[in-house]
């Protein structure tokens, strides 16, 4: 899109329907605002760190990055449109472990209800890695909104968005096609027994491996999650689908993943100052509470960031050192004692 007059067009084409889009680069606030003025957006979507220096997607530094996202929640806020942290894939994409995907969200939705955000988006991609185990995403996605729902209250609103990895479905159109379905009826098993679960379903198009999503395509994409959606509750109605609700494995990791994030959370509020703000998140990030050793940008800027080791084993990510998983104890004890150490 090229101007206000475009977006202007889109919504006039597009209506009855809501119609939103996602934020640019830089200038953040400005866009919101003329996003407003012109579809009238239905929901706004923030990356935090994200989309700046550390990507390569964008020219702001991630200080600059993060106080035009937290100077443009504000105005979300005030304008009382939802907000959508686009935040926990971003790590999981550059090789952080399970618990740092959970706790990025949480830090999100914290930062968001400081800012006086009435309803939070929390935004859940799943097979990210592509490697990770249905039983481990049910378990991520489990304990992300266990921690996040904790923080609603009259004035807090959650809702739960799902999508497919955009690293998961394959070059292969027909495969494809089949991984969306199935990762549609993952969806669903994540809150088997509310048929309500989830709020929002972003459907990722089937050509993500392979090419750019045409109208076709899309259509189509569509008809497929609507189809594996039903028909995946149909076959649950009838006793044919195995209840997930109560499954053993999943309920041990949920527990790991909220305790293991609880310490790391704990940990972030006894020694970063202010941490809900555009310098807390900063001091978070730079002190390696989200470990990205897969990053590819500004390494050397932030060495603590990307000084982790992570593996994925049986479909989960943990942190290691050498062969042995770190625990999240250790890993709190060890970035305090560099933030006292003068970080």
């Amino acid at each position: 899109m090229n101007s206000p007059e475009e977006y202007a067009a889109i919504w006039e084409a597009a209506r009855p329907m809501q119609v939103r889009t996602y934020a640019g680069t830089r200038n953040i606030r400005e866009l919101a605002r003329m996003y407003e003025d012109t579809i009238n957006i239905a929901w706004h979507a923030l990356s935090l760190w994200w989309f700046s220096e550390i990507d390569g997607r964008g020219p702001n530094t991630v200080e600059k990055n993060l106080k035009e996202h937290m100077d443009t929640i504000k105005y979300i806020a005030s304008v009382g449109k939802p907000y959508e942290a686009n935040v926990p894939h971003h790590f999981a994409f550059r090789g952080s472990d399970d618990i740092t995907y959970v706790v990025s969200d949480v830090i999100a939705a914290k930062a968001a209800k400081s800012l006086g955000v009435s309803d939070f988006i929390i935004q859940n991609m799943l097979n990210d890695p592509k490697y990770t185990w249905g039983v481990n995403d049910l378990a991520k996605t489990r304990a992300t909104l266990h921690l996040v729902r904790e923080l609603e209250d009259p004035g807090f609103r959650t809702y739960l968005q799902t999508r497919a990895g955009l690293n998961y479905l394959s070059h292969d159109p027909v495969k494809a096609r089949k991984q969306l379905a199935s990762v549609t009826a993952l969806m669903d098993d994540i809150d088997p027994s509310n048929t309500k679960s989830p709020d929002i379903i972003h459907v990722v198009s089937y050509s993500e491996g392979y090419g750019l999503a045409t109208p076709d395509v899309i259509d189509e994409s569509i008809q497929v999650t609507r189809h594996a959606l039903d028909s995946y509750r149909n076959l649950r109605r009838k006793g044919e689908v195995y209840d997930m609700s109560a499954h053993p494995e999943v309920m041990e990791r949920t527990k790991y993943l909220i305790d293991g994030a609880r310490t790391m959370l704990s940990a972030i509020d006894s020694s970063v100052d202010d941490p809900y703000t555009p310098e807390g998140l900063y001091k978070i990030f730079s002190s390696g509470f989200l470990p990205v050793p897969g990053m590819m940008y500004c390494r050397e800027k932030f060495p603590h960031a990307v000084d982790w080791k992570t593996r994925v084993y049986q479909g989960r990510v943990d942190n290691y050192d050498g062969n042995e998983p770190i625990s999240p104890m250790e890993r709190a004890k060890h970035i305090k004692e560099l933030i006292s150490g003068g970080l």
